[in-house]
């Protein structure tokens, strides 16, 4: 074999570079100085063969080119046979090595086709499916697996339905293929009467399980399918299915997307079915159109007892087709319309409704409806009038001192009302002094919510002065009034002589360590009756909680058994001393009090 050999000498320190046209194109390696032409070229410090790729050979003249300023001494002539007789073994050496080892490798490894060449491009391991979808990266088994719990689960849902009478299946995520195999259990169900299907995704499809099953089912008294959006033509189906119904008392649809057309349905099932006794449809979305049609059915059915409506879209007209359905019903005996907007004139006309019909009325909820004091004075004048209404919500209205004045008025002449709720209507001292002074001849109220107005501490003291010899309260609520450490003196000392109040909610008053001092110092005195007292939110730090707990260890004969300092600013000194109290109680009356801190 034969090499021609062009060289072209470079001096650099240290290193050759040789580049040889027989060579394959542009191949380079690198030789250390006097490693293997030492004995030849003493004084060369590096030289480079350039490869000629075109095999061309290059004029004689330019074969060596050289400066005597990069040498010790003058160079004398290479002998260029000598350098390729020992270049060109080497040379072919390795040409040889490398393209022996690129056919093993071409051999031995070969390149799947359609293999992605990119390094983080990986082979999918045996028997896994890939999917961008997230959970679906699964081992091929691994569906079957969860195809088999899901019908345990479902399995034992069943054995539920046929094991127990009450049975909470809420949050289950079942489905409405869940549903369908759910209801067969149903159909032959001899034991559950009340059933919550909250919240697990059933829609309108899933209704359609019912069919054929409710109504052969008798047993089953409570159908619960609040939170699954079953929207209006769920409805639809659902009050197909119920008409011919006799099991069913109690309905509820809340927050399932009902809107006009599922309520007019619901309202033709109303006229048909004798069973059901309470329907809740709060939340949902009923306008005008859709209380006409419940209306309608008011007066046509005779054993509907309570009717929730709360957070719908009323206004002034709903409240006024609801009217003339009143005034014609004799069964209602609940109301619900919280957060309806009727505002005072819808107020107007659902006072009118209540007065002229002959029905009783007995719980009514007109909370968070916009009602000012002039809505206020029609639901006075029909307080006079009642002798049935035993709760009556006003809550988060705007009724103001003087809408207070005409309630406590009213109070005076009504007997029956022993449930009132007057929070959140901005209400200062004058109208908590009006409301007080009716306590003191009243003994009929037992419940009185009358947090979120500014009374302040002579508010309190209003209340206190009452209830210390008077009135009957049981369950008083006044947070967030800013009665203040002032203000909770005044209740303190009115816990000493109080003989009737068993539940007390001071929450977000302000009271700090004084405050909580103040009803540490009565509670030491034996109280018979108190037996939740509820602190939170009322910047109390670990002074208060220290005298609290001295309290609790120091009345053997305390009766307290919840007590609340939620969110206030207790540290571990606090707590401990909380918790070692509630030990002390235990250990000496064997009796448990719930500290919350």
């Amino acid at each position: 074999m034969h090499f021609d050999i062009t060289a072209q000498i470079l001096l650099r320190p240290g290193r050759a570079v040789f580049h040889t046209s027989s060579c394959p194109p542009r191949f380079l390696f690198l030789v250390r100085e006097q490693h293997y032409v030492s004995r030849k070229i003493s004084r060369l410090k590096g030289f480079v063969v350039l490869a000629d790729s075109t095999g061309a050979r290059r004029p004689t003249s330019s074969r060596k080119v050289y400066k005597q300023s990069q040498a010790q001494a003058p160079l004398s002539s290479v002998p260029v046979k000598e350098i390729a007789s020992f270049i060109v073994p080497v040379g072919a050496f390795v040409v040889a090595t490398f393209v022996l080892w690129k056919l093993v490798e071409k051999l031995l490894l070969p390149k799947p086709v359609g293999t992605p060449s990119s390094s983080q491009d990986k082979p999918a391991a045996n028997g896994v499916k890939w999917s961008i979808a997230p959970g679906t990266n699964l081992l091929s088994g691994f569906g079957a697996k969860i195809e088999r719990e899901s019908k345990q689960k479902l399995n034992e849902f069943a054995q539920e339905l046929r094991a127990f009478r009450s049975v909470d299946m809420s949050v289950r995520n079942f489905g409405d293929e869940g549903l369908f195999f759910l209801a067969e259990s149903l159909a032959y169900n001899q034991t559950a009467e009340e059933v919550n299907f909250t919240a697990n995704g059933i829609t309108e499809a899933g209704i359609k399980a019912f069919d054929g099953v409710l109504q052969s089912n008798t047993v089953l008294k409570t159908l619960n399918l609040s939170g699954n959006p079953i929207g209006d033509e769920g409805a639809k189906c659902l009050s197909e299915i119920l008409k011919n119904n006799s099991g069913i008392q109690m309905l509820q649809l809340n927050s399932t997307g009902i809107g006009d057309e599922g309520a007019k349905a619901i309202s033709e099932m109303l006229k048909i079915n004798s069973s059901l006794l309470i329907l809740e449809l709060n939340n949902n979305m009923i306008d005008f159109s859709g209380f006409q049609s419940i209306a309608a059915a008011l007066l046509e059915t005779n054993t509907l007892q309570s009717l929730s409506l709360t957070g719908n879209y009323g206004g002034p007209l709903g409240a006024s087709a609801l009217e003339k359905g009143l005034e014609g019903n004799r069964s209602l005996r609940v109301l619900n319309l919280n957060g309806n907007s009727i505002g005072d004139e819808g107020v107007r006309t659902l006072m009118s409704g209540l007065f002229e019909r002959k029905g009783r009325i007995q719980h009514l909820d007109i909370s968070n409806n916009s009602i000012s004091v002039k809505g206020a004075h029609h639901i006075a004048e029909f307080v006079k009038r009642s002798k049935s209404l035993l709760l009556l919500n006003l809550y988060m209205n705007d009724i103001g001192d003087e809408g207070a004045e005409k309630m406590a008025e009213a109070l005076k002449e009504n007997r029956s009302i022993t449930n009132l709720d007057l929070g959140g209507n901005n209400i200062h001292t004058r109208g908590a002094n009006a409301i007080a002074q009716v306590l003191k001849d009243n003994s009929i109220i037992t419940n009185l919510e009358f947090g979120y107005n500014p009374i302040g501490p002579e508010g309190a003291k209003a209340f206190a002065d009452v209830l210390k010899f008077h009135g009957n309260i049981k369950v008083l609520s006044l947070g967030w009034c800013q009665i203040g450490v002032k203000g909770a003196e005044y209740i303190a000392d009115t816990l000493k002589y109080n003989s009737t109040i068993s539940t007390l909610d001071l929450r977000a008053n302000g009271l700090r360590d004084e405050g909580a001092m103040c009803l540490a110092r009565s509670l030491k005195v034996v109280n018979e009756v108190l037996t939740s007292l509820d602190l939170a939110f009322n910047e109390i730090r670990d002074e208060g909680a220290f005298a609290v707990s001295q309290a609790l260890k120091a009345n053997e004969e305390i009766r307290l058994t919840s007590l609340n300092l939620a969110s206030n600013l207790l540290t571990r000194l606090g707590q401990t001393a909380l918790t070692d109290a509630r030990d002390h109680v235990f250990e000496m009356t064997e009796k448990e009090i719930a500290i919350n801190f």
